[in-house]
């Protein structure tokens, strides 16, 4: 059975997404506030030559520790767990091959049927909570591992659960002041981490971390 992972980028103050950044702001001037300061937080993996790929950006981009990093955990993935805030921007972010290329399972209330795209990308929406989710997701990865892309509130909903085995953060050099924060409403009572790797670069410090095991 494949590990469930978190990989996400974080500002140096603890957020995930600046505030503002919300659907509605999409397509007005509010955009270029928070659009500068998520430009900041992700600019590390915009210049990576697989990312540019992946989104079929062109040719271009970096090479090295941090693009093979990028690399790997896109292929450890077997599928992945969002919610519906990140679903629904990406759906209009996303060029028509998603970036996945495998299943991702949607966190919504909103009863839909699958949305399958090119590339091997099936988005399906459920309704039922985390847990559902999560057993779906181990059914399709097989031996892979299940990632957790955001946005927070779903990272947090499934620390409760205690099923989160690695965090993977880039934190980026950028103070949002406000947004959404990764670690609200998480309780003492979820599993402990310990430190595995750090990798500095200019752009983001790459933390990796693996739960510990009390048991």
């Amino acid at each position: 059975m494949g590990k469930v992972f978190v990989n996400i980028g974080l500002s140096l103050d603890g957020y995930m997404a600046p505030e503002g950044m919300t659907l509605e702001h999409w397509s007005t001037p509010e955009y270029k506030r928070w659009g500068a300061k998520w430009g900041t937080l992700m600019g590390w993996v915009l210049k990576q030559q697989y990312f540019r790929e992946n989104l079929k950006f062109g040719p271009g981009g970096e090479t090295g520790v941090v693009n093979d990093m990028l690399r790997r955990t896109m292929e450890r993935s077997g599928a992945s767990i969002m919610g519906k805030r990140m679903f629904d921007a990406g759906a209009i972010s996303w060029p028509e091959e998603a970036p996945f290329h495998t299943p991702v399972y949607v966190l919504t209330q909103e009863k839909r049927e699958p949305w399958v795209r090119p590339g091997g990308t099936t988005f399906h929406f459920v309704n039922d909570g985390p847990a559902s989710a999560l057993e779906r997701a181990r059914e399709s990865a097989g031996n892979r591992d299940i990632r957790i892309s955001g946005g927070a509130d779903v990272i947090q909903q499934y620390l409760t659960l205690g099923v989160v085995e690695e965090l993977e953060i880039a934190l980026a050099p950028v103070l949002f002041g406000g947004g959404r924060r990764l670690f609200d409403n998480v309780h003492d009572t979820v599993p402990q981490f310990r430190i595995d790797s750090v990798l500095h670069t200019p752009d983001a410090t790459h933390l990796r971390y693996l739960r510990v095991n009390t048991g």
